[in-house]
């Protein structure tokens, strides 16, 4: 019997969601023993872990065709075909191709120039649903790449400029994912409140939201990934935040709360306008929780600087952090920038998880006797609108579905609940 490929992730959501892509690409073109290995090039330390997992996949599997992708490929695709183990690599465009693994397909080099890309994502979504079907969540991409140049970053170059996928494909999909059981979408991309600037006559994000919710009014919940703070149009904040069916929760990328450093990651907002932005979803959502990327030991970043940034976390409310110690990437502003040493980057960056889980425990305290709607994930547990996992006191239920809960109890990580409906 021929060995089914294996697909290896590393780095975002989005990611994950083309290795689903993949995953039904793979089975069109009847590729057999094969590893596929997405990678990551967000820091040095991801392609790393990337080349780790290329030699140990050609030592678990040596008969295997080792095909290498994702944005590590696209930014350095010699280094990886010149690895021994590797068969051949696919660039961020080809790997969602079907062609690219058929007869002849990754063999041995096929990644074009992205940065001249201008077509948008829309040819995955035929293979979306089958990729992710049996999910109660589900990611649909609605935009590509990215047209800012932040001074830690490489993806830019390993995702090419922004383009957006048109609305009308937008709403043929998750018009799918929904008559396929989910009950939550998430809207994604690499930088979704870019959404709609690489085409003046279409809508932007918030127009895209307006028009997914009046069109499947039996979408139950719509979710938004990582927003840029300083991006998001007037119609998503006055048009749709106080829909109740668009979750809110909001992950924000916020990265520092110094404006020093700030200017020197090269954002677009200040600490200022983050608090402030926080302050205006919640006069429309009371209940928004806020989540946040932060980057801890920035090159120059001051112990004041460092503070800021702790400080943030409360001036702003958040409660869902995704913390990074610094590391320095090849090719960018900041590697070339004076660096902290790492044992300062990791120190700080453990200061703001604890600060964080502090955070965390405290609001699902707040939740203790409260009602909350479920998603139900795996029988047994889920999330509920503002993103807290809840562990259930029953297991027979159908990921989908969305129950009426009680909060019965947290452990400060997660809660547990009794279903009441």
């Amino acid at each position: 019997m021929t060995a089914e490929p294996e697909i290896i992730t590393f780095g975002c959501r989005l990611n994950s969601f083309e290795s689903e892509v993949m995953r039904g690409q793979v089975r069109k073109a009847g590729l057999g023993d094969a590893v596929i290995v997405n990678t990551c090039a967000v820091t040095a330390e991801a392609e790393r872990q990337a080349r780790q997992a290329i030699r140990r996949a050609r030592r678990r599997r040596p008969g295997a065709r080792i095909i290498v992708t994702g944005c590590a490929v696209q930014i350095d695709p010699g280094r990886y075909a010149a690895m021994p183990e590797v068969d051949g690599v696919l660039g961020n465009t080809e790997k969602l191709a079907a062609a690219s693994f058929g007869p002849g397909g990754a063999a041995p080099f096929q990644v074009a120039d992205i940065m001249t890309a201008r077509q948008t994502a829309t040819h995955v979504g035929t293979q979306m649903v089958e990729g992710l079907e049996g999910r109660a969540r589900a990611f649909l991409q609605v935009q590509q790449g990215c047209d800012h140049r932040c001074s830690f970053c490489i993806i830019p170059f390993g995702r090419g400029p922004s383009r957006s996928v048109a609305p009308d494909q937008v709403i043929e999909q998750a018009r799918r994912l929904v008559a396929n059981g989910y009950g939550e979408i998430v809207l994604t991309g690499v930088d979704v409140t870019s959404y709609g600037g690489d085409e003046p006559a279409g809508p932007r994000l918030g127009g895209l939201v307006r028009r997914l919710l009046d069109a499947l009014p039996e979408l139950p919940r719509l979710r938004l990934t990582s927003l840029d703070p300083a991006a998001l149009d007037e119609e998503l904040m006055q048009g749709c935040l106080a829909d109740p069916r668009l979750m809110p929760h909001f992950h924000l990328s916020l990265q520092s709360g110094d404006d020093v450093v700030l200017r020197r990651m090269k954002r677009r907002h200040s600490r200022a306008d983050a608090v402030q932005l926080c302050a205006d979803i919640r006069r429309h959502r009371p209940e928004a929780i806020f989540g946040a990327d932060l980057i801890a030991g920035f090159p120059t970043e001051s112990e004041a600087a460092f503070a800021a940034t702790a400080a943030l976390i409360e001036d702003c409310g958040l409660t869902y952090l995704h913390v990074f110690p610094y590391s320095a990437r090849p090719g960018t502003a900041a590697a070339r920038m004076p660096q902290l040493p790492a044992a300062i980057c990791k120190q700080r960056a453990a200061v703001l998880r604890e600060l964080g889980e502090t955070a965390l425990a405290a609001y699902l305290r707040g939740r203790l006797g409260s009602r909350q709607r479920v998603l139900v994930e795996d029988g047994r547990s889920g999330r509920t609108e503002s993103y807290a996992a809840v562990t259930l006191d029953r297991s027979d239920l159908s990921p989908g579905s969305i129950v009426e809960t009680r909060v019965t109890g947290t452990d400060g990580k997660t809660l547990t609940a009794e279903v009441v409906t």
